[in-house]
């Protein structure tokens, strides 16, 4: 049905093309106004689409010198109706999504392009921004690689009120909670969210979606516990102390007795060992969950720096929450850094979900539709490509053990590049690319590294890959988004040949290996050496592993293929089951942060309180206040007075140890009365007293709210060792962070209170005002 309908769309494009096709560069150009015009009139962009496709059709071919294709027409046809669209690598995605972003710009309403790197974004706008300028249109890119500080809000304004923003998907996310960070209106700078492309979509929805973006800030009192934890985990046994599963880690019954012995405690899960319980949580995972050159490597610095799963690139500046970095740290012996509060935080799923309309594009995406669309509820489409595929996937090798798989894959490779045929050699981890260069260079074979630890020269290394006799050495990374050329003469030998060394974490990750060859009807090869000592591979369990590794047990191709292949199945599988987790504890976080965040809008448009509310707020708080305790002494009432209401103390409350509790609230209720009726009076207007009072509500609200998104954070990591408790983590998690929610609500109203009776306003020289808070 969808294929039909986006073929029918590109017949009529291509009718549209041929009247275009004679239209001076002025007239095409004005087109963009008549466009705007009928828009703002009604018309749908559906009904635009025929034409503003051939609009820019013929702008790409004047401009850039490149007529899109019509599977690239195709593939933009299916953007614009938010499917994700499945493109070979090679097809030219960068072109495709010049025609959706364009129409969907036309409402005036925000268009972006999100993509996996800062180059490829930066790169992406400065190829594609003179067919929009030439257009009528501004196109800017939200990352700027020739400077070293981001941009002020200010520039960042000017970015994202550009017709089409191309930027990347973690500094979109950052951009995002920083605009929620705010405390003044005029200093937002984001516009609501409309249309998205997702380049590399995948990568970003999948293979990212559960390492959340943390704004951190207002640092925490630093622990002593990650050094005494870190040691403690080292001394527990695997399967008696603890169980890993499905990429968590708890304690059994003989691991919480052990602990408590080892702690001197009587209950590990009490509350009042909270701190406790999280920083072993903590260290567990560090240790047997976190893998060194896998999961973040160790600079020369001495700083723990994390990888993308899915490519293998560091995340600059990005650290774990939660307190996992630090533990980290401490298992690496290195300096353990400031664990700073977490004052913000989104999924990339929540935050794509913010979008209207999203669509994406990947050359892997079909592979996990199922899963799209159960969490984005979005179909994929595949996209036909403009020359048949030529490349020749051989099949896999399988190996028992790692020296066998090394050898044969190192003979294959010296084998191509005698002939003068171009090599890349892509494996799992950067550990693995050192080997091979290793083993390289021992062989005297001249190659090229492209891992984390040198991603800067990425983009040169992969442009040059496919020269003859050229061999490049990869992590996973292997240059997506950037395409590799085969040089001359290279057709004649067969193309660029695709070794790949270990079984990957999952099938689209292979097929993204793969595809670096064979880009646009080019000839090429790929071909896997895997072994049952690939980490894929450890699913099948340690006996199996002795087994027929250590002891080398004769085992057929039958078996070993199925292990190994049931292996990735299995990882994929928990992958999944991960994702989905991140899902579900995120959902509550979503409900609290779109109502906290809509609560804080309307503050910043000029919503304040009502003077009334003010005041039952300060009524309630002397109800919690007397409710608190059974009998109350003058000290009790002096400390609620000068804590909440009012810094000069009145004689009223001096003697009250025979006062009882009802002539007490009286006397309260009468004492705030006149306190708000002075504050009241001290203001020249009401419109200064409405100011005084949003300025105090925005400030309770922010710090509540930090100090709830802070927990959270560190909630999540607590739950996941519950399990052992025969507790369900996530119906746990959901139910503890309702009822600190409801803690929240009460900690606001009280701090409400407290900043307005005990606040103190000031002028700035620019006559601004601003709040001395108690």
């Amino acid at each position: 049905m969808a294929n039909t309908r986006i073929k029918k769309e590109l017949k009529k494009v291509k009718r549209e093309l041929a009247s275009v096709r004679g239209l001076s560069d002025d007239a095409l150009r004005m087109k963009t106004k008549e466009f705007r015009d009928r828009i703002a009139r009604g018309e749908p962009t559906r009904r635009l689409l025929p034409e503003a496709y051939a609009v820019v059709c013929e702008a790409d071919r004047r401009i850039l010198g490149m007529e899109p294709f019509d599977c690239q027409i195709l593939g933009g046809i299916a953007l614009h109706y938010c499917y994700l669209a499945e493109m070979n690598t090679g097809e030219g995605k960068t072109l495709t999504a010049t025609m959706p972003l364009y129409l969907n710009a036309l409402t005036g309403k925000s268009t972006m392009l999100v993509t996996a790197n800062e180059y490829l974004a930066d790169r992406d706008a400065k190829e594609m921004g003179p067919v929009y300028e030439f257009l009528g249109m501004t196109a800017r890119s939200g990352v700027n690689m020739e400077q070293s500080e981001g941009a002020n809000n200010e520039g960042k304004r000017q970015i994202y009120d550009a017709d089409i923003v191309y930027t990347t998907h973690s500094t979109l996310g950052f951009d995002y909670l920083l605009n929620n960070l705010v405390s003044k209106a005029e200093e937002r700078f984001m516009r609501e969210f409309y249309y998205v492309i997702i380049d590399e979509a995948d990568m970003v929805l999948m293979d990212a979606a559960t390492m959340p973006l943390v704004i951190s800030g207002i640092p925490r009192v630093q622990s002593n516990l990650y050094g005494i934890t870190d040691f403690f985990v080292t001394t527990l046994q695997p399967n008696r102390d603890y169980i890993e599963e499905d990429n968590s880690v708890w304690l059994t019954d003989e691991g919480v007795a052990y602990a408590e012995r080892y702690f001197g405690i009587e209950k590990f899960y009490a509350a009042e060992n909270f701190e406790l319980n999280r920083h072993v949580t903590l260290a567990m995972k560090a240790h047997i969950s976190m893998e060194r050159d896998k999961d973040y490597v160790v600079t020369e610095k001495g700083e723990v720096s994390l990888l993308d799963n899915g490519t293998g690139r560091v995340l600059t500046g990005m650290k774990l929450r939660g307190g996992i970095h630090q533990a980290i740290e401490a298992k690496e012996k290195v300096k353990i850094t400031q664990e700073n509060r977490s004052v913000a935080s989104v999924t990339y799923q929540n935050l794509f979900l913010l979008f209207p309309r999203l669509s994406g594009m990947s050359g892997t995406i079909a592979d996990a539709k199922k899963e799209l669309y159960k969490v984005y509820k979005k179909r994929v489409i595949v996209i036909p490509p403009n020359r048949p595929l030529k490349r020749v996937d051989k099949k896999d090798r399988f190996f028992k053990n790692a020296e066998r798989q090394y050898d044969e894959a190192i003979r294959e490779v010296i084998r191509l590049h005698l002939t003068g045929q171009p090599v890349l050699v892509v494996t799992s981890t950067i550990a693995d690319t050192e080997l091979v260069s290793r083993v390289l260079i021992e062989k005297q074979v001249a190659h090229s590294v492209l891992n984390a630890n040198n991603a800067y020269w990425e983009a040169q290394i992969i442009g040059e890959a496919g020269r003859r006799g050229t061999v490049t050495v990869s992590s996973g990374m292997a240059g997506r988004g950037t395409d590799i050329r085969l040089g001359p003469g290279v057709k004649e030998l067969g193309g660029l040949a695709v070794i790949g060394i270990g079984r990957m974490a999952n099938i689209r990750l292979e097929r993204q290996a793969r595809g670096r060859a064979g880009r646009q009807g080019d000839p090429g090869s790929s071909q896997f050496f895997v072994s049952l000592e690939d980490d894929v591979a450890s699913a099948v369990g340690e006996r199996v592993l002795e087994k027929y590794v250590d002891k080398d047990r004769w085992i057929s191709k039958r078996k070993l293929k199925k292990l190994i292949n049931g292996s990735q199945k299995t990882q994929e599988e928990q992958a999944v089951t991960q994702r989905r987790s991140s899902v579900d504890y995120d959902k509550v976080v979503k409900r609290q942060r779109t109502m906290m965040y809509e609560v804080r809008n309307r503050l910043l448009d000029g919503g304040s309180l009502r003077l009334r509310m003010v005041q039952t707020l300060a009524y309630e708080s002397v109800d919690i206040f007397l409710n608190g305790k059974r009998r109350l002494t003058t000290s009790d009432v002096t400390r609620y007075v000068l804590d909440n209401l009012s810094y000069n103390l009145d004689n009223r409350f001096l003697q009250i140890d025979l006062i009882k509790k009802k002539t007490l609230k009286k006397a309260l209720i009468a004492y705030i009365n006149t306190v708000w009726r002075e504050k009241r009076n001290s203001f020249s207007s009401k419109q200064e007293m409405k100011e005084y009072i949003r300025l105090c509500v925005l400030r309770a609200i922010d710090d509540a709210w930090v100090e709830q998104v802070d927990y959270l954070q560190q909630l999540q990591y607590v739950v996941s060792g519950w399990a052992t408790a025969q507790r369900n983590p996530v119906f746990e998690y959901h139910r503890e962070a309702y009822e600190a929610f409801i803690r929240m609500e009460k900690t606001i109203k009280r701090e409400i209170v407290r900043n307005i009776f005990l606040g103190e306003k000031a002028y700035s020289k620019s006559g601004e005002m601003y709040v001395s808070f108690p």
